[in-house]
This record gives C-alpha cells, sequence and structure tokens, in this order.
C-alpha cells in the first residue's frame, strides 16, 4: 500500500490558495480514478482506491499546514508503512508557475508542512514539488502563498493537475520518468510537424525543393551577353 499526501489548509477560505495545491492534486486524482468518498480519519480527510496494480490510500491532512506531520505520522503507523512507501504532493516556492519535478528524500527548504513530516517520519519519503513561483521577497511569501490564484493561472494550474492525474498511476508504479512524460503532454504538447508551408507570394520565383537559394537574375544586356561569350 502506498500513501499519497496532499499539503493544504482545511476550510473554505483556504480552499484555491496556492499552499492548497497539495489538496488540488489529490481532488483530481481521487475523482478521475474513481477513489472512494472522502472519510474523517488520522486527522485528516482519507480515500481509498487503486492506481494501475496499486492500492493507494490518499491523505489531506486537516491539522493546517505546520502540524501536517501529526496527520501523516498516525495514518503511517497504521498501516505499517515506510517513510518510502509515502509520496507528499506540495508548493514549492523555488520552481516557477507550472513546473514539476519529483524528488526523494533531501531537506525541507523552510516549507512548515515539510518540516512537520520530517519531525515525525523523517526525511525519506517521495515529494512531488510543484511550481508555484516567489514573489520575490522574503516578507511577501507568506501573504502570497495564503493567496488564491488568480484568474491569469487557471489554464497552467488545470494543465498541471490533469497531467499528475493522468500520471498517478505510474507514479505509484515507481517509474517517475513516465510520470513526468505524463504530465509534460498537458504541460507542453509537442507541436505538429504536419502544419502547412506558407504559400509563395504571387510573381516571387519558386524555391527549389532541395532547399538551395534560386539563382540571381541575369541582369546583362543582349549585347553584353554575346561579346561575354567570346571572352
Amino acid at each position: 500500500m502506498q500513501l499519497f499526501v496532499g499539503l493544504g489548509n482545511p476550510g473554505a477560505k483556504y480552499a484555491r490558495n496556492r499552499h492548497n495545491i497539495g489538496f488540488m492534486a489529490l481532488d483530481r486524482i481521487a475523482e478521475d480514478h474513481g477513489f472512494g468518498p472522502w472519510k474523517s480519519k488520522f486527522q485528516g480527510q482519507i480515500a481509498e482506491g487503486r492506481l494501475g496494480g496499486d492500492k493507494v490510500l490518499l491523505l489531506k491532512p486537516e491539522t493546517f499546514m505546520n502540524r501536517s506531520g501529526q496527520s501523516v505520522g498516525e495514518a503511517m503507523r497504521f498501516y505499517k508503512l515506510e517513510p518510502g512507501d509515502v509520496t507528499v504532493f506540495h508548493d514549492e516556492l523555488d520552481l516557477a508557475p507550472g513546473k514539476v519535478r519529483v524528488k526523494q528524500g533531501g531537506g525541507h527548504a523552510g516549507h512548515n508542512g515539510l518540516r512537520s513530516i520530517h519531525d515525525h517520519i523523517g526525511e525519506g519519503y517521495r515529494r512531488v514539488r510543484l511550481g508555484i513561483g516567489h514573489p520575490g521577497r522574503k516578507e511577501a511569501v507568506a501573504g502570497y502563498v495564503l493567496h488564491d490564484f488568480p484568474k491569469a493561472d487557471e489554464d497552467w494550474l488545470d494543465d498541471v493537475l490533469r497531467g499528475l492525474s493522468d500520471g498517478a498511476g505510474q507514479l505509484a508504479a515507481g517509474d517517475g520518468g513516465k510520470f513526468m512524460n505524463a504530465v509534460a503532454l498537458r504541460t507542453a504538447p509537442p507541436r505538429s510537424s504536419t502544419s502547412p508551408k506558407p504559400e509563395a507570394k504571387p510573381g516571387a520565383p519558386a524555391k527549389p525543393d532541395d532547399g538551395t537559394a534560386p539563382p540571381a537574375e541575369d541582369g546583362r544586356s543582349p549585347m553584353q551577353k554575346l561579346m561575354d561569350r567570346f571572352r
């Protein structure tokens, strides 16, 4: 069994905050993959389901962000899980909006939710880092992360959430590469190579099919051409 954890703050007033993108990710996965109804347990909301051949528990801690580890630790102990069985989806200031990265272990970089999880289960869990960008000044961070995503961000945010859901099965299977490919197909789809070539302007010389430049126009007079033949 695996435990997917989304970080955020409980309550309607925080629902669309940048800090709650982890909750949003789990909501999309639960909806798209037919998980069971959300239930109150482990100081949070849980939903059970399967991703591919793996049984997965989704957990949204309701302890508020800076105590998220309490909920995660309780769920881990109940199911006798190891840190390596846990994946945490969280907002990341150090990534541009719409960027996604997967990381195994490491520090918490000052993120209060990750700091709490470190305190309760150690650092050996996997993280899915969801870029929200940085406001530019350290003193502006608190207000920035606790502010709703603006309407201008809705398109890339929806693409990211869909990509996370598309690749959730690969993530559960431990294939980070295929997971990232699924995200990229939503956030940066390949351009078509079959777009029509621009039409030539009327009167313009046709471009040879071999890509070479058309011959330069001969500006010599008929008399000059005749004289050049005998030189």
